[in-house]
């Protein structure tokens, strides 16, 4: 380029040709009947841009639907665990499940569970 005109003055048209080509190629292949090349280039280039975005909603989606946050039955620690899934407690290692959105403990049939309750000794006066 001239270094003597002022920067103001000067223009870089480095991309310019590539988007031009492009633009000739297009209308070349339209005239000759070949449009369908070119639209088929612009519908995927156009499901590539969207792609992600359906993709992003249908995870958060299926996650809202799959996921259950509950607190476990035996020391009480809030975590979060998949729907239909058998896995153990972070934090005990008590095997669980999911049930009708809660946390259930998973027991062997004929297991009877029990809660203790603390009684004080206090002498009969």
């Amino acid at each position: 380029m001239n270094d003597n005109l002022p920067k103001f003055l000067q223009y870089n048209s480095s991309g310019l040709g590539c988007w031009l080509s492009a633009i000739l190629i297009a209308f070349l292949l339209g005239s000759i009947g070949l449009g369908w090349i070119v639209n088929g280039f612009l519908i995927l280039v156009a499901f590539l841009a969207i792609a992600p975005v359906l993709a992003f909603w249908g995870l958060q989606w299926w996650l809202k639907r799959n996921l259950v946050q509950d607190s476990c039955p035996t020391c009480s620690y809030e975590f979060t665990g998949f729907k239909n899934a058998e896995f153990r407690c972070p934090n005990c290692g008590e095997p669980l499940k999911v049930e009708a959105g809660h946390f259930r403990r998973l027991t062997p049939p004929g297991t009877i569970d029990v809660e203790a309750v603390e009684v004080s000794a206090q002498p009969d006066d």
